[in-house]
């Protein structure tokens, strides 16, 4: 109960965020506090048996992701696997810069928030997980560790989607 009622604020919380920082322009909400525009802009979750290829990204105590500059093509649908080598708590999290830095304030504030979205890994020390993504529309993707003082400290990174040729 404790969790949901924490759950519940926090999706509460982005929602209202996201709009006033897109000026109420965010259409619809679900459980990570993504607006389906947001959605399109990044893309969509991938079907893992789609993967064209796997990008290995890893996570340190330093504050980086290596690599953190990565290309892909427009409908191109890839499996990144993300490894946390720090000894810290880390994650990884798809998204439009505005939106990062709207659940990075939110986690600021409740730094003990638990959630899981298909955009997202978030990884003990040592620990290895995935996400398959398909991106959908030319041109930047943001990621970055919202974990309190990370982002701040420079935990980003950016995956340039190349416009598909014709």
């Amino acid at each position: 109960m404790k969790h949901t009622l924490r759950h519940i604020a926090f999706t509460a919380f982005f929602a209202f965020a996201a709009l006033a920082a897109a000026g109420a322009s965010a259409a619809g909400n679900h459980a990570g506090g993504h607006g389906h525009d947001a959605d399109v802009a990044i893309g969509k979750p991938g079907i893992a048996a789609k993967a064209t290829r796997t990008v290995n990204v890893d996570m340190t105590d330093s504050m980086r992701f290596t690599p953190a500059d990565i290309t892909v093509k427009q409908g191109e649908t890839v499996r990144f696997v993300v490894k946390n080598s720090g000894q810290l708590k880390h994650e990884l999290v798809l998204g439009t810069e505005q939106e990062l830095k709207a659940h990075y304030e939110a986690m600021k504030k409740n730094p003990e928030m638990e959630h899981a979205d298909p955009n997202m890994v978030t990884l003990a020390a040592g620990k290895t997980g995935e996400i398959v993504w398909q991106f959908t529309k030319a041109g930047k993707v943001d990621f970055g560790c919202l974990q309190p003082g990370h982002y701040d400290a420079g935990m980003k990174g950016a995956v340039k989607v190349a416009k598909a040729a014709r």
